[in-house]
């Protein structure tokens, strides 16, 4: 009786060990959908490169529990009908377990009834907060809402005593979510909007939009757009010689404002994440040691340059992996894992996630910065 106690137990132990193996051997599918062409291409490209540099990471630490993380990718050629195309290749022919991206708020939205309908966990690395407004039970964002930095905008500009301001905004899905925020937080901070002109982000000059703005003597101009066009305002405005403060929003920071604005940015601020200031945050700042190590790996793959975009794919990858190595790769329970993510330190801020909050950043995660000598620095 002995002998065949120990028999089964050493079979027991043995059919653990074998299916064990078995299951490190597994490979695991992220799907990468990026603009990594047209308009948006100048954020999707840097976004691909930084989502294959945490694969590399995290599979350098031994993947997934034993498995390693192999990421699909699919370009959108930042158009929303073209992101739907690649999105259901993800996953109908690549059989993903779940997905990163799209690249712009416009994708996104329109992927939306593909997500709904195949139930799959999609963490998303555009600025809008329309994708988790209203919260939808497979969509997730690593970037802050919009909301956040329409927030961190008017506390500043409170602080400062500027209530006076003008909007300038961009005509798509983005610069429409923020019109419509900017409009709807005013009151709670004082703000009194005394112009606002819109422009097409792909226009070549807005200076007329400007000078109308000047004309009512705002104290300050926020503009609301994503790529060339915020560089093309901020031109337009210097050769215009305006009096007032110049304010971009938390899709700005990135090495090619600066390359399109030149010393026209200097003096310009705006929202953004940590990520730009990094040497600048306090020692007791949490964020601060992950910021220095995704900065180093970031130069020492020779990716150039980074935007506050650039912590949105890591992030993105890191909460749908860490959620993996709690609950597998089952669509519900990983749907459920991601949502009840808390406190994971990561490099666009703290996240804390919920069934009421898909996004799980607010306007702490954000920081004040502008542009001085071409740099960029915090501003205390």
């Amino acid at each position: 009786m002995k002998n065949l106690a120990r028999i089964i137990v050493l079979a027991i132990v043995v059919s653990i060990l074998v299916s064990s193996m078995a299951y490190a051997g597994k490979e695991i599918k992220i799907g990468g959908i990026f603009a990594l062409s047209g308009k948006a291409a100048q954020v999707g490209i840097p976004t691909k490169q930084v989502a294959a540099m945490v694969v590399d990471e995290i599979n350098k630490k031994g993947g997934i529990n034993g498995s390693k993380l192999k990421l699909v990718v699919a370009d959108t050629r930042s158009e929303p009908s073209q992101a739907v195309v690649a999105m259901k290749k993800l996953i109908q022919r690549d059989r993903v377990s779940a997905i990163v991206g799209p690249t712009t708020t416009g994708e996104i939205m329109a992927c939306i009834p593909t997500i709904q309908a195949s139930k799959i966990p999609v963490v998303a690395c555009v600025g809008g907060a329309a994708p988790v407004t209203p919260v939808r039970p497979w969509v997730f964002k690593s970037p802050q809402k919009s909301s956040s930095a329409v927030a961190r905008i008017y506390m500043y500009l409170s602080k400062k005593g500027i209530h006076k301001i003008a909007l300038l905004t961009a005509t798509d899905k983005f610069g429409q979510e923020g019109e419509e925020l900017l409009k709807q937080l005013a009151p709670s901070y004082k703000m009194n909007i005394v112009a606002h002109e819109k422009f097409d982000p792909t226009d070549a000059d807005m200076s007329v939009q400007v000078g109308k703005i000047a004309s009512s003597k705002p104290k300050a101009m926020i503009v609301w757009t994503i790529g060339p066009g915020g560089a093309v305002v901020t031109k337009n405005a210097r050769q215009l010689k305006v009096p007032f403060q110049i304010v971009q929003c938390h899709g700005q920071p990135d090495p090619t404002y600066l390359k399109l604005a030149g010393s026209a940015a200097d003096g310009t601020i705006m929202p953004s994440t940590k990520l730009m200031v990094a040497n600048q945050l306090s020692s007791s700042d949490r964020q601060k040691k992950v910021e220095q190590a995704f900065v180093s790996e970031y130069k020492k793959r020779g990716y150039g340059q980074m935007g506050t975009h650039s912590g949105y794919a890591w992030d993105a990858i890191e909460l749908i992996a860490n959620a993996m190595k709690r609950v597998g790769t089952n669509p519900a329970k990983l749907r459920a894992a991601i949502e009840n993510t808390k406190d994971y330190v990561g490099v666009s801020g703290i996240y804390n996630m919920s069934a009421k909050d898909h996004c799980g950043l607010n306007s702490d995660s954000l920081v004040m910065i502008t542009v001085k000598g071409g740099k960029w620095k915090m501003i205390k």
